[in-house]
């Protein structure tokens, strides 16, 4: 197959490439930076890579070079928990998703021959917060905002039918590896200071990373497909469960908790996203005969810190 990417330098994109680039399929990244691109994957490691210039949110010529590709896989979007929700930055946030769906679901409607299949990519965000509340497929959605990006990011997605393209929206969960979020757990343990955020009662549904790339693979080659699917493990678990696991699995103590407000005071209205949380369930993913590498917390985390 020949298969474009958006997002492939990023956490998850970048790890997607390197499997697919085992496994032989041609890849086309369309990047921001074709500098940074081309030192990520360097041509005489990734022969099959091409790499293209395109401005996300903004038509061009980069639509083109879809129509030579078997499928599309659409990770872009401005990180959600790296700085303060500015009103700008919550701008940010939405348009890199919503404007840059649109322009793929654009080029791929132009597109002569069309790929077959968009995986695009959305978030358990989609379903709100609850301490107490579980989460499917099927739930419906919340009103926050993280709710309503995701709301918004699909709704462009879902215009892709109108061209007769198989479409499969993979909403996230927070994906376990070194980089991302435990990334930035780490460092406190190393310290001998890590321990559970904010009240450590709120859900973390997580998702290791070769799982949600052996999910987005499967989505890919997998005909029968289609729809929504909660790209998470099928055992969430809390907070203080995660802290105390990741302290057994690095032999370091998790007494000591970050309060909530140190992260308020640091990211404002952004620390929802570890603050709060969601118990998500994969029914459809599940029935779908995804089989998981990592479906518990402990090996999934003694495999990224060993």
């Amino acid at each position: 197959m020949k298969i474009a990417i958006t997002g492939a330098t990023g956490f998850v994109g970048s790890r997607l490439v390197e499997r697919l680039h085992k496994q032989g399929h041609q890849i086309l990244i369309f990047t921001r930076n074709t500098t940074f691109a081309r030192r990520v994957f360097p041509q005489e490691v990734f022969t099959n890579v091409e790499i293209v210039a395109y401005t996300p949110t903004t038509s061009g010529t980069w639509q083109d070079s879809i129509a030579s590709c078997d499928g599309v896989v659409n990770l872009a979007g401005e990180p959600i928990a790296n700085k303060r929700w500015t009103p700008e930055e919550k701008q940010e946030i939405l348009n890199s998703r919503q404007l840059g769906t649109q322009k793929i679901v654009e080029a791929i409607a132009k597109a002569n021959p069309q790929p077959s299949v968009l995986v695009n990519a959305s978030a358990i965000g989609y379903y709100g917060t609850s301490e107490t509340a579980t989460f499917d497929e099927s739930s419906g959605s919340g009103t926050d905002f993280l709710a309503q990006v995701c709301q918004a990011w699909e709704a462009e997605a879902q215009k892709v039918k109108e061209a007769g393209v198989r479409l499969v929206i993979l909403r996230f969960g927070i994906v376990l590896g070194l980089g991302g979020a435990l990334a930035k757990m780490l460092t406190p343990f190393k310290l001998f200071a890590g321990g559970p955020i904010g009240s450590g009662k709120q859900w973390f549904s997580w998702i290791h990373v070769e799982d949600l790339v052996s999910l987005i693979v499967q989505a890919l080659t997998k005909p029968e497909m289609e729809g929504v699917y909660n790209a998470t493990a099928p055992k969430p678990v809390r907070m203080n469960d995660l802290s105390q696991t990741l302290g057994q699995v690095m032999n370091r103590p998790s007494w000591l908790p970050v309060p909530g407000f140190a992260l308020e005071a640091l990211l404002g209205d952004g620390a929802i996203v570890v603050l709060e949380g969601q118990q998500v369930l994969p029914k459809r993913t599940l029935e779908s005969g995804f089989e998981y590498q990592y479906p518990n917390l402990q090996p999934a985390l003694k495999e990224i810190v060993k």
